[in-house]
């Protein structure tokens, strides 16, 4: 069996060399690169254009309200989770997961159904004799967007996390005196950071490059950093300008898992 070990492993080499490894070769290979194939900084510093460098800090600050949002939600609800003691196979948690199994872009088109000025929740609004909701392609549609559909990336390492602490220590705090917000505080918090970081980083990076959210919730009118990119690509058939701002990301995506490998050293809050 030992001699079989690296056969086993054959589909998944294949499968990163194929969809990992060779994508960012290319990558790369376009960001480094200018369209008769000679090396250039250039596209890497089309990030400091006036317009990008737009797109990019109102990205950035999107990503952060719709992260720090995520946060405020989900670790409420993943303490509510472990203090029941749900296991990982319960109903509950499926609702959480369930969502994650759909296509991302046809929940992103069900909100856009929802909160359109003909959609279901003006309809409904419209009933009741309220004011209409006027929410569509503002950026407050967006992050709507992004925390529903980043939502359980930041439930469910959190939660993770929360029911590997031992019951003991907690018990033992409070036979020492300790109430609920000192125990909170000095204990649960800071067990539960890997679990934190990692679903701050599973949060904010996805919102950060998302193009899909902004297009159908902004309307096109709200460019992001992710929907420069995809424009690039599609539109201007750029590979290299495309390429480049997309290496400049990477760097978020680097910062992110330097912070997972710091702080969630044993995978405590990836592992579900």
């Amino acid at each position: 069996m030992k001699n079989k070990k690296p056969l086993l492993a054959g589909p998944y080499l294949f499968w990163a060399l194929s969809f990992i490894i060779i994508p960012l070769l290319m990558v790369f290979y376009y960001g480094l690169t200018d369209k008769k194939g000679a090396f250039t900084l250039a596209n890497l510093a089309r990030i400091t254009t006036p317009e990008n460098l737009k797109a990019l800090g109102f990205a950035l600050l999107l990503s952060f309200i719709s992260t720090v949002i995520c946060l405020l939600l989900a670790y409420p609800l993943a303490m509510i989770l472990s203090g029941r003691d749900v296991n990982q196979t319960s109903f509950v948690v499926l609702i959480f997961i369930l969502p994650m199994w759909m296509n991302f872009l046809l929940r992103t088109l069900a909100w856009q159904n929802l909160l359109e000025k003909n959609g279901v929740i003006n309809m409904v609004l419209r009933f009741f004799h309220l004011p209409a909701w006027e929410i569509i392609n503002t950026p407050g549609a967006i992050i709507l967007g992004m925390v529903y559909n980043f939502l359980p990336f930041m439930v469910l390492p959190i939660y993770n996390v929360l029911v590997k602490i031992d019951k003991d220590v907690i018990f033992a705090a409070r036979d020492l005196g300790a109430g609920n917000v000192q125990t909170f505080l000095k204990i649960i918090l800071p067990l539960s950071i890997p679990g934190i970081i990692s679903g701050i980083t599973m949060v904010f990076v996805p919102a950060l490059t998302t193009f899909v959210i902004s297009d159908l919730l902004g309307g096109s009118k709200i460019l992001l950093i992710g929907n420069v990119i995809e424009q690039e690509f599609q539109q201007g058939s750029n590979w290299n300008v495309g390429s480049g701002l997309s290496l400049v990301l990477m760097i978020f995506i680097i910062f992110s898992m330097a912070l997972i490998a710091k702080y969630d050293k044993d995978g405590e809050g990836t592992a579900f």
